[in-house]
């Protein structure tokens, strides 16, 4: 059963990226702007937004630092003054692995201001306006991009999975709040992309995606009408299942699979 409307046809629609620039975000842009849909797109490198707003022609690009409260409102009143946004999608990121043994506040910090504060600027400035649209009649959707790393602990993750743990659970909560006043509300758990930020990483990371490949997934997700859009399965599925376990089980597993 789906447990939000399906999205299925994006031609006209009006979608705000946040968190563009690169990776997993600019790849869904530019599939749906390839699918008929008027794409905003915003992060805070001006130079690659501007690139994308060349390739694509038609769509916005607006250079937005998601961690100012201020800056936020402002984009949002103007974007939503100008037209109802039908799909609004956080998939600004900040990820540095980091253990226990190097703990480095300003890196704690700044995970956290990217990753969940500035989804909570975002949600602050679009939820009146996407609670107004649906009270108009439209069907707007909220779509935050988490991860898989905030199931449980993982090593490496102590700065990067406890936001996304967060995120999830707004999602939940988001989801209970909003979807009955007809807003719907997704959360996005990729594995592994090919990012940026995942090229950090010194191991090999299993059943890798590339951006494109994701993108795919999420489209589809909304397509269904999903609320949790995990991927790749044959990955992810068995993360679901370590979800489960006891502790007991759970921790001497992963020291077991990671070596760490």
């Amino acid at each position: 059963m789906s447990l939000n409307p399906a999205i299925t046809n994006w031609r006209g629609k009006r979608v705000w990226l946040v968190g563009a620039s690169s990776g997993i975000g600019r790849a869904v842009a530019a599939q749906l702007h390839a699918q008929g849909a008027q794409v905003i797109v915003s992060a805070r490198q001006q130079a690659l937004l501007a690139a994308f707003a060349h390739e694509h022609p038609g769509s916005q690009a607006v250079v937005l630092d998601v961690t100012d409260a201020q800056a936020v409102l402002d984009v949002a009143a103007r974007l939503q003054t100008e037209s109802p946004l039908d799909l609004v999608c956080y998939c600004a990121g900040h990820y540095t692995p980091m253990r226990a043994d190097a703990l480095a506040l300003p890196e704690l910090l700044r995970h956290q201001q990217v990753n969940l504060t500035g989804a909570l600027h975002v949600l602050a400035a679009v939820v009146p306006g996407l609670l107004a649209s649906a009270q108009a009649g439209r069907a707007p959707h909220l779509s935050l991009v988490a991860s898989v790393a905030g199931w449980r602990g993982l090593p490496q993750s102590l700065a990067y999975g406890p936001t996304k743990a967060a995120l999830i659970n707004l999602a939940e909560t988001l989801f209970l709040d909003l979807r009955p006043q007809g807003v719907g509300v997704s959360v996005v758990n990729p594995g592994f992309v090919d990012t940026p930020l995942t090229r950090q990483n010194d191991f090999t990371m299993p059943a890798l995606l590339t951006p494109e490949q994701a993108a795919q997934a999420m489209l589809r997700g909304w397509g269904r009408g999903a609320f949790e859009l995990h991927f790749p399965r044959r990955f992810t599925l068995w993360l679901k299942l370590l979800r489960v376990l006891p502790y007991r089980w759970y921790f001497p597993l992963v020291h077991r699979m990671t070596g760490l």
